[in-house]
């Protein structure tokens, strides 16, 4: 089912206070998981080494200051008030504001955008336009014109989303391993040693494997802890990132009525408990647990272990979908991706990530063993998001509010010199365990820059080799070959034209299919496209050759359907266009050259009063509805029977009625896709760098992930691919 479809298709009506406060209640566990689990380790971290824990109390007192501020300043002023407002059409995270910016000044790093994707409902844009003159148009010309300035802009969204993926490498380990350290209170420190690894890799094998079902001075120590402090706002993102599960209202209720007040009560605590007790007769020093009472010690142990289990849970999930969306605009390898429930849209899993995250994770808390090492880690990835976001606010500000760009400079200056301060402190701790970020955020962000160059040369070269409209229409009706019964769907990722792989065909084979779609199914940059607006649909060259194409356009966070469906949604939408389209279809040679319409065609369960579908022996009745109908029935065969059930006006024309019974015939014949399996290799006289990055990088990733046919769920049993050599 379509099942995000369903949901945005339904009426947009104002949350009652009741459901806000459900959702409210929902986001403590999946929004601030993480948030909520950071006063496990946040004291130990910052009183690790670097600053030391004196009669007078001031550092206790200076490190809570720094908390209480830091907790203000960024999670509830910067996120809860102004970043959660940069929302894409109820979406947040990195790539929603890499899409708002996209769609604003024109910096798309997809290649087959179209006019028409401009019409999509979800892809209005908010505010007046600028006019020319002013300092906000200026920017926006200088974006759209500097390609530099582009792919500059699409790293730092790329390194921002690394962060992420290696938030979901880190949050688990030291949230895990922090709430198991609490065992060491309960034994000797010998046989701690040996017990809370383990144990810590135990739950985290279990965590994984359930996915699929201010100091007192300025001095260098001072400076240095901040690192500890920082780790206070972990999760804050995350806010931002899973606003498309539940509401801004929402977060903004639990986080300022619940979450803040809470944290703050936390550190405030631990705090006072810590003034109070300067000699504690423990290798363990400064932390969470040593606070806790003795009697209640095992049972807090028990629920920080599970509260650490949710938070990363939802840290990982939220990995899962940051590497869809990555996917989806073609930043990414192709990649399998589960959905785990039919009620919830946007509930995923993936399996190569999932075991991959597994690994990482496990090896750093092999490696590490230490709360410190693993907070610097995971704080440098932390802050560096934080970073990314600050700055494409700030533009967000100025291109998509159309806001004065002295808000947007006073914006990055407060917000970026707080977390250039955290992020400075994070990177002298390079040695000590910031560098485990750095190392996979590199590694990811080769990958992603990779795949997306060799995407981008591949579209270049076919749109460089499509073949010529008046070859085709030289051929005439026929194309030169037998056409035989059934409907062949080629998979293409060109917009327009014809791709050089039909001319393949036609020149090496004696038949061809009777019915010739040219599929493009391709994402654009809006979370969610509308069922009512998925398909265009137009015509290849005149009514009797019987080609069409047809765009199936997906958001970065949509479902795409299964091979069945999408089967009978194609069918469907080439019906409905060939029935609205009437007799007024009767160009020229001239005009078919120069001109090729796309006509907007919904899903068959959003167009209601559309053509419809029926195979086998099903009741028409039931699906007609009170509607009055009638049939144009193919003749009775053996195989599956096919009909079309249209609505009795407006009249079709003969020669549409005609088209309408050989599209039948042919879906009954059956349906092949046929897809290019390319071979990409640097041209002669490429840079060294471009073959490395082609002939290895790219064939690397293209051998070792997942096959176009199996991300785009297309049936094995009826595809035929085509090898193809790409010189770029």
């Amino acid at each position: 089912m379509d099942l995000e479809g369903e949901i945005r298709s339904q009426p947009i009506k104002k949350d009652s206070w009741k459901t806000l406060l459900t959702l409210a209640y929902q986001s403590l566990g999946v929004v601030y998981g993480d948030l909520s689990t950071s006063p496990l380790y946040v004291y130990k971290s910052t009183f690790a080494e670097d600053i030391t824990h004196s009669d007078t109390n001031e550092e206790i007192y200076g490190v809570l200051s720094f908390v209480f501020w830091t907790l203000t300043l960024v999670p509830l002023l910067k996120y809860v008030f102004i970043v959660l407002r940069a929302d894409d059409n109820g979406e947040g995270g990195t790539f929603a504001l890499y899409s708002l910016l996209c769609r604003h000044a024109r910096v798309s790093a997809l290649p087959n955008c179209q006019l028409a994707d401009e019409e999509l409902s979800e892809y209005t844009k908010d505010g007046a336009e600028s006019h020319d003159g002013n300092i906000v148009w200026r920017l926006k010309s200088t974006l759209e014109k500097h390609k530099v300035l582009q792919r500059l802009l699409l790293v730092l969204a790329l390194i921002g989303t690394c962060m992420v993926i290696g938030d979901g490498v880190l949050t688990p380990a030291i949230s895990v391993f922090s709430a198991v350290s609490g065992l060491e209170l309960s034994m000797s420190k010998e046989h701690h040693r040996y017990v809370e690894v383990p144990v810590a890799c135990i739950i985290l094998v279990f965590l994984f494997a359930l996915q699929h079902y201010g100091t007192h001075r300025t001095q260098r120590g001072g400076w240095m802890s901040l690192g500890g402090i920082l780790l206070c706002i972990t999760g804050s993102e995350a806010m931002f990132a899973d606003l498309g599960h539940f509401s801004q209202l929402s977060i903004k209720i639990a986080f300022t009525c619940m979450v803040y007040p809470s944290l703050i009560l936390a550190y405030m605590g631990q705090a006072a408990y810590l003034s109070k007790h300067h000699a504690i007769e423990s290798h363990y020093r400064i932390g969470f647990y040593v606070s806790v009472p003795e009697k209640i010690r095992w049972p807090v142990l028990g629920i920080a272990i599970l509260a650490a289990v949710v938070g990363s849970q939802a840290i990982i999930t939220g990995t899962f979908s940051i590497i869809k969306q990555c996917s989806a605009l073609g930043c990414f390898p192709r990649v399998k991706i589960v959905h785990t429930s039919s009620k919830i849209h946007g509930q995923i899993y993936i399996p190569e990530i999932n075991w991959t995250l597994m690994l990482l994770c496990l090896a750093v808390t092999i490696g590490f063993r230490d709360t410190k090492r693993m907070g610097n880690a995971a704080g440098l990835a932390v802050i560096t998001v934080m970073l990314v976001t600050t700055c494409l606010m700030s533009l967000v500000i100025v291109l998509c509010w159309h806001r004065s760009i002295f808000l947007a400079i006073c914006f990055i200056f407060f917000f970026g010199s707080i977390e250039a301060l955290y992020f400075s402190a994070s990177l002298i701790k390079f040695r000590e365990g910031a560098w485990v970020p750095i190392a996979l955020s590199f590694i990811f962000l080769i990958v992603m820059y990779v795949w997306h160059y060799g995407t981008l040369k591949k579209y270049e070269f076919d749109v460089q080799n499509k073949v010529s409209i008046n070859w085709l229409l030289s051929l005439g009706p026929s194309l030169g070959i037998v056409r035989v019964k059934g409907i062949g769907l080629i998979h293409t990722e060109l917009v327009s034209g014809i791709p050089a792989i039909f001319s393949h065909f036609v020149t090496n084979l004696p038949a061809f299919h009777q019915v010739v779609v040219f599929l493009c199914i391709k994402s654009v940059p809006v979370p969610h496209v509308r069922p009512g607006e998925r398909f265009l649909v137009g015509r290849v060259g005149p009514r009797e050759y019987r080609l069409y194409r047809c765009i199936a356009r997906y958001g970065y966070r949509d479902v795409q359907k299964d091979e069945n469906e999408l089967e009978t949604d194609l069918v469907c939408s080439i019906a409905e266009f060939i029935r609205s389209e009437g007799p007024a279809y009767d160009v020229g040679t001239e005009d078919v050259v120069n001109d090729e319409k796309m006509t907007v065609v919904g899903t068959s369960s959003s167009n209601v009063e559309g053509i419809r579908v029926c195979e086998d022996d099903g009741n028409v009745g039931e699906m007609a509805g009170t509607s009055e109908l009638r049939e144009i029935n193919s003749p009775k065969r053996v195989r599956k029977r096919v009909r079309f059930v249209v609505p009795k006006s407006p009249q079709i024309d003969v020669d549409a009625r005609e088209e309408l019974r050989e599209l039948m015939d042919a879906r009954e014949a059956g349906m092949a896709f046929i897809m290019g399996h390319s071979y990409m290799r640097a041209k002669k006289g490429s840079s060294l760098t471009k073959k490395v990055v082609i002939n290895l990088g790219y064939d690397f990733l293209r051998r070792n992930f997942r096959e176009p046919t199996f991300a785009l769920n297309i049936p094995y049993a009826s595809t035929l691919e085509v090898g193809m050599v790409y010189h770029v």
